[in-house]
Protein backbone atom coordinates (compact mmCIF):
# COMPACT_ATOMS: atom_id res chain seq x y z
CA UNK A 1 0.00 0.00 0.00
CA UNK A 2 1.41 3.36 -0.99
CA UNK A 3 1.96 6.37 1.55
CA UNK A 4 -0.24 9.56 1.09
CA UNK A 5 3.14 11.39 -0.11
CA UNK A 6 3.89 8.58 -2.64
CA UNK A 7 -0.10 9.01 -3.82
CA UNK A 8 0.67 12.92 -4.84
CA UNK A 9 3.80 12.12 -6.46
CA UNK A 10 2.60 9.53 -8.64
CA UNK A 11 -0.46 11.68 -9.90
CA UNK A 12 1.99 15.08 -10.05
CA UNK A 13 1.26 15.63 -13.56
CA UNK A 14 -2.58 15.70 -12.75
CA UNK A 15 -2.47 17.98 -9.93
CA UNK A 16 0.37 20.33 -11.99
CA UNK A 17 -2.42 20.09 -14.48
CA UNK A 18 -5.65 20.81 -12.57
CA UNK A 19 -3.44 23.67 -10.34
CA UNK A 20 -2.57 25.68 -13.67
CA UNK A 21 -6.35 25.26 -14.77
CA UNK A 22 -7.30 26.67 -11.50
CA UNK A 23 -5.04 30.23 -12.27
CA UNK A 24 -6.14 30.10 -15.74
CA UNK A 25 -10.02 30.00 -15.46
CA UNK A 26 -9.58 32.54 -12.58
CA UNK A 27 -8.08 34.77 -14.75
CA UNK A 28 -10.50 34.05 -17.66
CA UNK A 29 -13.17 34.26 -15.98
CA UNK A 30 -12.47 37.95 -14.78
CA UNK A 31 -11.73 39.01 -18.66
CA UNK A 32 -15.33 37.63 -19.00
CA UNK A 33 -17.47 39.20 -16.56
CA UNK A 34 -15.65 42.63 -15.69
CA UNK A 35 -17.57 45.31 -17.17
CA UNK A 36 -15.94 48.33 -19.21
CA UNK A 37 -19.12 50.41 -18.35
CA UNK A 38 -18.91 49.86 -14.51
CA UNK A 39 -17.77 52.75 -12.50
CA UNK A 40 -16.40 50.98 -9.69
CA UNK A 41 -12.29 50.96 -9.74
CA UNK A 42 -12.34 47.38 -9.01
CA UNK A 43 -13.16 46.74 -12.50
CA UNK A 44 -10.09 48.76 -13.66
CA UNK A 45 -7.63 47.19 -10.96
CA UNK A 46 -8.85 43.42 -11.32
CA UNK A 47 -7.29 43.35 -14.77
CA UNK A 48 -4.07 42.52 -12.84
CA UNK A 49 -5.48 39.31 -11.12
CA UNK A 50 -6.64 38.69 -14.42
CA UNK A 51 -3.31 38.53 -15.82
CA UNK A 52 -1.59 36.92 -12.78
CA UNK A 53 -4.21 33.92 -12.79
CA UNK A 54 -3.48 33.87 -16.82
CA UNK A 55 0.35 33.65 -16.94
CA UNK A 56 0.63 31.30 -13.51
CA UNK A 57 -1.72 29.61 -15.40
CA UNK A 58 0.80 29.24 -18.05
CA UNK A 59 3.76 28.96 -15.66
CA UNK A 60 2.86 25.64 -13.79
CA UNK A 61 1.86 24.44 -17.44
CA UNK A 62 5.23 25.05 -18.57
CA UNK A 63 6.62 22.36 -15.71
CA UNK A 64 4.24 19.68 -16.73
CA UNK A 65 4.73 20.55 -21.04
CA UNK A 66 8.37 21.68 -21.03
CA UNK A 67 10.55 18.10 -19.96
CA UNK A 68 8.48 16.24 -22.59
CA UNK A 69 9.58 18.81 -25.05
CA UNK A 70 13.38 17.38 -23.88
CA UNK A 71 12.57 14.39 -26.11
CA UNK A 72 12.23 15.91 -29.34
CA UNK A 73 13.68 19.36 -28.96
CA UNK A 74 17.50 20.42 -29.15
CA UNK A 75 19.30 21.74 -26.24
CA UNK A 76 19.37 25.36 -27.48
CA UNK A 77 15.80 25.27 -27.61
CA UNK A 78 14.72 23.76 -24.64
CA UNK A 79 17.71 26.50 -22.99
CA UNK A 80 15.25 29.20 -24.14
CA UNK A 81 12.17 27.34 -23.18
CA UNK A 82 13.33 26.98 -19.86
CA UNK A 83 14.41 30.78 -19.31
CA UNK A 84 10.42 32.39 -20.63
CA UNK A 85 9.17 29.78 -18.03
CA UNK A 86 11.40 31.24 -15.02
CA UNK A 87 10.57 34.93 -16.77
CA UNK A 88 6.45 33.86 -17.03
CA UNK A 89 7.30 33.40 -13.50
CA UNK A 90 8.58 36.53 -12.17
CA UNK A 91 5.49 38.64 -14.80
CA UNK A 92 2.95 36.84 -13.09
CA UNK A 93 3.97 37.45 -9.64
CA UNK A 94 4.39 41.36 -10.48
CA UNK A 95 1.38 41.12 -11.62
CA UNK A 96 -0.32 39.84 -8.38
CA UNK A 97 2.43 42.89 -7.31
CA UNK A 98 0.67 44.87 -9.28
CA UNK A 99 -2.92 44.14 -8.52
CA UNK A 100 -2.07 44.92 -4.42
CA UNK A 101 -0.81 47.95 -5.89
CA UNK A 102 -4.28 48.66 -7.57
CA UNK A 103 -6.62 48.26 -4.74
CA UNK A 104 -4.22 49.90 -2.03
CA UNK A 105 -6.34 52.03 -0.03
CA UNK A 106 -5.45 55.37 -2.39
CA UNK A 107 -2.66 58.51 -1.25
CA UNK A 108 1.03 58.90 -2.20
CA UNK A 109 1.89 55.60 -0.56
CA UNK A 110 -0.45 53.59 -3.20
CA UNK A 111 1.09 55.24 -6.05
CA UNK A 112 4.81 54.16 -5.05
CA UNK A 113 3.99 50.72 -4.71
CA UNK A 114 4.35 50.68 -8.49
CA UNK A 115 7.43 51.63 -8.51
CA UNK A 116 8.14 48.68 -6.13
CA UNK A 117 6.88 46.03 -8.33
CA UNK A 118 9.44 47.19 -11.22
CA UNK A 119 11.80 47.70 -8.38
CA UNK A 120 11.77 43.98 -7.48
CA UNK A 121 11.27 42.91 -10.46
CA UNK A 122 14.52 44.33 -11.79
CA UNK A 123 16.34 42.91 -8.69
CA UNK A 124 15.32 39.82 -9.76
CA UNK A 125 16.77 39.74 -12.93
CA UNK A 126 20.05 40.82 -11.35
CA UNK A 127 20.04 38.42 -8.56
CA UNK A 128 19.71 35.75 -11.28
CA UNK A 129 21.71 36.94 -14.05
CA UNK A 130 24.79 38.16 -12.35
CA UNK A 131 24.77 36.94 -8.58
CA UNK A 132 23.76 33.20 -9.34
CA UNK A 133 24.37 33.05 -13.44
CA UNK A 134 23.73 29.36 -14.70
CA UNK A 135 22.49 27.65 -17.55
CA UNK A 136 19.14 27.78 -17.57
CA UNK A 137 18.89 23.48 -18.42
CA UNK A 138 20.65 23.10 -15.10
CA UNK A 139 18.07 22.45 -13.16
CA UNK A 140 20.32 24.44 -9.61
CA UNK A 141 19.91 27.43 -12.20
CA UNK A 142 16.57 27.08 -12.31
CA UNK A 143 15.83 26.30 -8.34
CA UNK A 144 17.62 29.39 -7.66
CA UNK A 145 15.77 31.49 -10.32
CA UNK A 146 12.35 29.96 -8.90
CA UNK A 147 13.17 30.56 -5.16
CA UNK A 148 14.33 34.00 -5.56
CA UNK A 149 11.60 34.98 -7.51
CA UNK A 150 9.07 33.99 -4.89
CA UNK A 151 10.69 35.73 -1.91
CA UNK A 152 11.01 38.85 -3.55
CA UNK A 153 8.27 39.12 -5.89
CA UNK A 154 5.52 36.52 -4.78
CA UNK A 155 5.85 36.58 -1.40
CA UNK A 156 5.05 40.85 -0.95
CA UNK A 157 3.08 40.90 -3.89
CA UNK A 158 0.78 38.06 -2.42
CA UNK A 159 0.71 40.07 0.91
CA UNK A 160 0.24 43.59 -0.51
CA UNK A 161 -2.77 41.72 -3.05
CA UNK A 162 -4.96 40.31 0.36
CA UNK A 163 -4.03 43.52 2.22
CA UNK A 164 -4.98 45.36 -0.34
CA UNK A 165 -8.19 43.55 -1.47
CA UNK A 166 -9.43 43.24 2.25
CA UNK A 167 -8.90 47.69 3.07
CA UNK A 168 -11.10 48.04 -0.68
CA UNK A 169 -13.82 45.40 0.24
CA UNK A 170 -14.23 47.65 3.45
CA UNK A 171 -14.18 51.15 2.28
CA UNK A 172 -15.58 50.65 -1.43
CA UNK A 173 -17.53 47.90 -1.64
CA UNK A 174 -19.07 47.09 1.67
CA UNK A 175 -21.04 50.43 1.50
CA UNK A 176 -22.90 49.10 -1.32
CA UNK A 177 -24.68 47.19 0.86
CA UNK A 178 -24.19 43.61 -0.56
CA UNK A 179 -22.94 41.72 2.35
CA UNK A 180 -22.65 38.25 0.32
CA UNK A 181 -20.22 39.62 -2.11
CA UNK A 182 -18.54 41.36 0.56
CA UNK A 183 -18.01 38.41 2.24
CA UNK A 184 -16.85 36.20 -0.90
CA UNK A 185 -14.00 39.28 -1.18
CA UNK A 186 -12.94 39.24 2.43
CA UNK A 187 -12.36 35.05 2.32
CA UNK A 188 -10.17 35.90 -1.05
CA UNK A 189 -8.36 38.46 0.29
CA UNK A 190 -7.47 35.83 3.32
CA UNK A 191 -6.89 32.81 0.61
CA UNK A 192 -4.41 35.39 -0.87
CA UNK A 193 -2.68 35.93 2.25
CA UNK A 194 -2.46 32.06 2.86
CA UNK A 195 -1.28 31.55 -1.01
CA UNK A 196 1.60 34.20 -0.28
CA UNK A 197 2.77 32.20 2.22
CA UNK A 198 2.38 28.75 1.04
CA UNK A 199 3.24 30.07 -2.37
CA UNK A 200 5.69 32.63 -1.21
CA UNK A 201 8.22 30.83 1.39
CA UNK A 202 7.71 27.18 0.48
CA UNK A 203 10.17 26.65 -2.40
CA UNK A 204 12.27 23.97 -3.99
CA UNK A 205 15.11 23.19 -1.76
CA UNK A 206 18.24 25.63 -2.05
CA UNK A 207 21.49 26.94 -1.01
CA UNK A 208 20.84 29.56 0.85
CA UNK A 209 18.25 30.93 4.14
CA UNK A 210 15.99 30.56 4.19
CA UNK A 211 15.80 27.56 1.46
CA UNK A 212 17.93 25.88 3.29
CA UNK A 213 15.06 25.35 6.07
CA UNK A 214 11.55 25.93 4.73
CA UNK A 215 11.65 24.13 1.32
CA UNK A 216 9.19 21.55 -0.30
CA UNK A 217 10.83 18.35 1.28
CA UNK A 218 10.56 19.82 4.85
CA UNK A 219 6.94 20.89 3.79
CA UNK A 220 6.21 17.26 2.44
CA UNK A 221 7.59 15.50 6.13
CA UNK A 222 5.83 17.78 8.24
CA UNK A 223 2.37 17.86 7.09
CA UNK A 224 2.49 14.52 4.30
CA UNK A 225 1.84 16.08 1.23
CA UNK A 226 3.44 18.42 -1.11
CA UNK A 227 3.05 22.24 -1.21
CA UNK A 228 1.31 21.65 -4.59
CA UNK A 229 -1.56 20.28 -3.23
CA UNK A 230 -1.99 22.68 -0.81
CA UNK A 231 -1.32 25.60 -3.15
CA UNK A 232 -4.25 24.19 -5.90
CA UNK A 233 -6.48 24.04 -2.86
CA UNK A 234 -6.15 27.55 -2.37
CA UNK A 235 -6.08 28.63 -6.27
CA UNK A 236 -9.78 26.76 -5.93
CA UNK A 237 -11.11 28.94 -3.07
CA UNK A 238 -9.32 32.06 -4.84
CA UNK A 239 -10.98 31.96 -8.08
CA UNK A 240 -14.39 30.40 -6.60
CA UNK A 241 -15.18 33.48 -4.23
CA UNK A 242 -13.57 36.14 -6.94
CA UNK A 243 -15.91 34.48 -9.82
CA UNK A 244 -18.64 34.85 -6.71
CA UNK A 245 -17.86 38.00 -6.35
CA UNK A 246 -17.89 39.38 -9.97
CA UNK A 247 -21.50 39.43 -9.52
CA UNK A 248 -21.30 42.73 -8.16
CA UNK A 249 -21.52 44.06 -11.59
CA UNK A 250 -24.37 42.51 -12.64
CA UNK A 251 -25.97 44.01 -9.40
CA UNK A 252 -24.21 47.50 -10.43
CA UNK A 253 -26.10 47.03 -13.86
CA UNK A 254 -29.43 46.33 -12.56
CA UNK A 255 -29.42 48.98 -10.22
CA UNK A 256 -28.53 51.41 -13.22
CA UNK A 257 -31.30 49.93 -14.83
CA UNK A 258 -33.19 50.41 -11.70
CA UNK A 259 -32.42 54.43 -11.58
CA UNK A 260 -32.53 54.68 -15.13
CA UNK A 261 -36.36 52.96 -14.37
CA UNK A 262 -37.49 55.22 -11.39
CA UNK A 263 -35.82 58.30 -13.05
CA UNK A 264 -38.49 57.77 -15.87
CA UNK A 265 -41.12 57.33 -13.77
CA UNK A 266 -40.80 60.55 -12.08
CA UNK A 267 -40.17 62.35 -15.11
CA UNK A 268 -43.70 61.19 -16.33
CA UNK A 269 -45.46 61.94 -13.24
CA UNK A 270 -43.87 65.52 -13.63
CA UNK A 271 -45.05 65.61 -17.13
CA UNK A 272 -48.51 64.76 -15.94
CA UNK A 273 -49.07 66.92 -13.32
CA UNK A 274 -47.52 69.70 -14.92
CA UNK A 275 -50.43 68.82 -17.73
CA UNK A 276 -52.81 69.06 -15.12
CA UNK A 277 -51.56 72.56 -13.76
CA UNK A 278 -51.93 73.94 -17.25
CA UNK A 279 -54.87 72.12 -18.15
CA UNK A 280 -56.58 72.55 -15.29
CA UNK A 281 -55.78 75.02 -12.30
CA UNK A 282 -54.19 77.81 -14.37
CA UNK A 283 -57.21 78.21 -16.55
CA UNK A 284 -59.83 77.66 -13.43
CA UNK A 285 -57.66 80.74 -11.67
CA UNK A 286 -56.82 82.70 -15.31
CA UNK A 287 -61.12 82.28 -15.27
CA UNK A 288 -61.91 83.43 -12.34
CA UNK A 289 -59.37 86.42 -12.42
CA UNK A 290 -61.35 87.41 -15.56
CA UNK A 291 -64.69 87.78 -13.52
CA UNK A 292 -62.97 89.39 -10.94
CA UNK A 293 -61.86 92.06 -13.41
CA UNK A 294 -65.39 92.16 -15.13
CA UNK A 295 -66.70 92.64 -11.38
CA UNK A 296 -64.58 95.14 -11.04
CA UNK A 297 -65.96 97.65 -14.25
CA UNK A 298 -69.22 97.35 -12.94
CA UNK A 299 -68.11 98.52 -9.21
CA UNK A 300 -68.61 101.97 -7.91
CA UNK A 301 -64.89 103.58 -8.10
CA UNK A 302 -63.17 103.82 -5.10
CA UNK A 303 -65.95 102.09 -3.24
CA UNK A 304 -65.36 99.92 -0.68
CA UNK A 305 -65.86 96.70 -2.96
CA UNK A 306 -64.05 97.99 -5.94
CA UNK A 307 -60.86 98.33 -3.26
CA UNK A 308 -61.44 94.35 -2.61
CA UNK A 309 -62.22 93.35 -5.80
CA UNK A 310 -58.19 94.99 -7.02
CA UNK A 311 -56.53 93.12 -3.81
CA UNK A 312 -58.60 89.92 -5.65
CA UNK A 313 -56.85 90.18 -9.00
CA UNK A 314 -53.46 91.21 -7.26
CA UNK A 315 -53.88 88.04 -5.39
CA UNK A 316 -55.13 86.25 -8.63
CA UNK A 317 -52.18 87.45 -10.63
CA UNK A 318 -49.44 86.25 -8.14
CA UNK A 319 -51.17 82.77 -7.64
CA UNK A 320 -50.91 82.63 -11.55
CA UNK A 321 -47.53 83.39 -11.69
CA UNK A 322 -46.70 80.90 -8.85
CA UNK A 323 -48.38 78.15 -10.59
CA UNK A 324 -46.17 79.22 -13.77
CA UNK A 325 -43.09 79.17 -12.13
CA UNK A 326 -44.20 75.67 -10.66
CA UNK A 327 -45.14 74.54 -14.14
CA UNK A 328 -41.74 75.19 -15.35
CA UNK A 329 -40.16 73.53 -12.31
CA UNK A 330 -41.68 70.34 -13.38
CA UNK A 331 -40.45 70.76 -16.88
CA UNK A 332 -37.31 71.31 -15.99
CA UNK A 333 -36.38 67.49 -16.96
CA UNK A 334 -37.17 68.23 -20.54
CA UNK A 335 -34.07 70.30 -21.76
CA UNK A 336 -34.05 73.15 -23.71
CA UNK A 337 -30.76 74.31 -24.73
CA UNK A 338 -29.44 76.15 -27.66
CA UNK A 339 -28.13 72.62 -28.83
CA UNK A 340 -30.02 71.75 -32.23
CA UNK A 341 -31.40 68.30 -32.70
CA UNK A 342 -28.43 66.16 -34.56
CA UNK A 343 -26.41 67.34 -31.83
CA UNK A 344 -28.97 66.16 -28.98
CA UNK A 345 -29.43 63.13 -31.13
CA UNK A 346 -25.79 62.36 -31.36
CA UNK A 347 -25.52 63.31 -26.98
CA UNK A 348 -28.17 60.13 -26.46
CA UNK A 349 -25.84 57.91 -28.82
CA UNK A 350 -22.44 59.13 -26.82
CA UNK A 351 -24.56 58.39 -23.33
CA UNK A 352 -22.48 55.76 -21.50
CA UNK A 353 -25.92 54.68 -19.83
CA UNK A 354 -26.63 53.70 -22.92
CA UNK A 355 -23.38 52.83 -24.99
CA UNK A 356 -21.98 50.61 -23.51
CA UNK A 357 -25.10 48.29 -22.43
CA UNK A 358 -26.04 48.75 -26.44
CA UNK A 359 -23.77 49.34 -29.89
CA UNK A 360 -25.42 52.66 -31.33
CA UNK A 361 -25.69 53.47 -34.65
CA UNK A 362 -27.10 56.93 -35.76
CA UNK A 363 -28.13 58.03 -39.12
CA UNK A 364 -29.40 61.68 -40.50
CA UNK A 365 -29.87 63.48 -43.14
CA UNK A 366 -31.50 67.03 -42.02
CA UNK A 367 -31.62 69.97 -43.86
CA UNK A 368 -29.68 72.73 -43.45
CA UNK A 369 -32.46 75.13 -43.75
CA UNK A 370 -35.03 73.37 -41.68
CA UNK A 371 -34.90 73.34 -38.10
CA UNK A 372 -37.02 72.73 -34.41
CA UNK A 373 -37.09 75.16 -31.60
CA UNK A 374 -35.47 74.48 -28.75
CA UNK A 375 -38.30 73.42 -26.64
CA UNK A 376 -39.68 70.86 -29.12
CA UNK A 377 -36.07 69.87 -29.59
CA UNK A 378 -36.34 69.31 -25.89
CA UNK A 379 -39.27 66.80 -26.31
CA UNK A 380 -38.06 64.41 -29.27
CA UNK A 381 -34.77 64.30 -27.11
CA UNK A 382 -36.63 63.25 -24.09
CA UNK A 383 -39.02 60.37 -26.66
CA UNK A 384 -35.46 59.72 -27.90
CA UNK A 385 -34.42 59.29 -24.18
CA UNK A 386 -37.37 57.53 -23.16
CA UNK A 387 -37.46 54.86 -25.97
CA UNK A 388 -33.72 54.17 -25.43
CA UNK A 389 -34.08 53.54 -21.83
CA UNK A 390 -36.77 50.53 -22.54
CA UNK A 391 -34.34 49.02 -24.86
CA UNK A 392 -31.93 48.68 -22.15
CA UNK A 393 -34.24 48.12 -19.63
CA UNK A 394 -36.36 45.50 -21.45
CA UNK A 395 -35.41 44.77 -25.30
CA UNK A 396 -32.77 42.38 -24.70
CA UNK A 397 -31.10 43.93 -27.70
CA UNK A 398 -27.36 43.93 -29.12
CA UNK A 399 -27.90 46.86 -31.22
CA UNK A 400 -29.96 49.60 -31.86
CA UNK A 401 -30.39 52.44 -35.00
CA UNK A 402 -31.46 55.75 -34.76
CA UNK A 403 -32.26 57.85 -37.46
CA UNK A 404 -33.77 60.98 -38.23
CA UNK A 405 -35.08 61.76 -41.83
CA UNK A 406 -36.79 65.02 -43.42
CA UNK A 407 -39.90 63.63 -45.25
CA UNK A 408 -41.04 67.43 -46.75
CA UNK A 409 -43.34 68.95 -44.35
CA UNK A 410 -42.08 66.38 -41.52
CA UNK A 411 -39.74 65.19 -39.31
CA UNK A 412 -39.40 61.58 -39.28
CA UNK A 413 -37.22 59.64 -36.02
CA UNK A 414 -36.85 56.09 -35.64
CA UNK A 415 -35.60 53.96 -33.04
CA UNK A 416 -34.90 50.50 -34.03
CA UNK A 417 -33.44 47.76 -32.24
CA UNK A 418 -32.54 43.96 -32.52
CA UNK A 419 -34.57 43.00 -29.46
CA UNK A 420 -36.86 40.71 -28.07
CA UNK A 421 -39.64 43.61 -29.27
CA UNK A 422 -43.02 44.77 -27.33
CA UNK A 423 -45.41 42.29 -25.93
CA UNK A 424 -48.70 41.91 -27.87
CA UNK A 425 -50.67 42.00 -23.94
CA UNK A 426 -47.74 45.21 -23.10
CA UNK A 427 -49.74 47.23 -20.37
CA UNK A 428 -49.33 50.97 -21.31
CA UNK A 429 -46.66 52.31 -18.44
CA UNK A 430 -45.83 55.68 -17.70
CA UNK A 431 -42.75 55.50 -20.24
CA UNK A 432 -44.95 54.53 -23.45
CA UNK A 433 -47.81 57.14 -21.80
CA UNK A 434 -45.08 60.18 -21.44
CA UNK A 435 -44.37 58.88 -24.92
CA UNK A 436 -47.77 59.34 -26.34
CA UNK A 437 -48.21 62.29 -24.13
CA UNK A 438 -45.20 64.46 -25.80
CA UNK A 439 -45.66 63.56 -29.43
CA UNK A 440 -49.31 64.76 -28.72
CA UNK A 441 -47.66 67.95 -27.39
CA UNK A 442 -45.45 68.41 -30.63
CA UNK A 443 -48.88 68.03 -33.09
CA UNK A 444 -47.28 64.23 -34.13
CA UNK A 445 -47.95 61.00 -34.24
CA UNK A 446 -45.77 58.03 -32.71
CA UNK A 447 -45.98 54.42 -33.63
CA UNK A 448 -44.75 50.96 -31.56
CA UNK A 449 -44.03 48.62 -34.01
CA UNK A 450 -42.34 45.21 -33.97
CA UNK A 451 -40.19 44.09 -36.68
CA UNK A 452 -37.34 41.85 -35.68
CA UNK A 453 -36.79 43.51 -32.63
CA UNK A 454 -39.22 46.88 -31.76
CA UNK A 455 -39.47 49.96 -34.37
CA UNK A 456 -40.54 53.13 -32.69
CA UNK A 457 -41.54 55.36 -35.28
CA UNK A 458 -41.96 59.62 -34.15
CA UNK A 459 -43.92 61.53 -36.95
CA UNK A 460 -43.66 65.33 -36.21
CA UNK A 461 -44.63 68.80 -38.42
CA UNK A 462 -41.40 71.04 -39.02
CA UNK A 463 -43.44 73.75 -37.92
CA UNK A 464 -44.92 74.82 -34.56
Amino acid sequence: MITLSEFFELNREIILFVYGLVFFLLGFAIILQTRKSSRLDLARNLRWLAAFGITHGFYEWGDLFIPIQGEYLGEATMRILYFVHKVLLAVSFVCLFEFGAAVFPSGKKARGLHWHSIAVFILWVLLVFFFFPGDPIDREWRRNANALARYFIGFPGGMLAAYGLRKHTLQRIRPLNVPKIVQMFRIAGLSLGVYAVVGGLVVPRVGFFPGTIVNTDTFTELVGAPPLVFRSLVGMIIAFTIIRALEIFDLETERRIEQLEQKQIINAEHERLARNLHDGAIQKVYTAGLLVVSAEKIAEPESELDKRLKRAVAALSDSIVDLRRNLSELHSHTPVTQESLPELLQKIAKNPNYNTMVDISIQMDLPDGKSISAVRAGHVYAIVNEAMANVVRHAKAAKVNILANDAGDFLKIQVRDDGVGMKPNATNGYGLRNMRDRARLLNGNIEFENNRGLVVNLVLPWKD
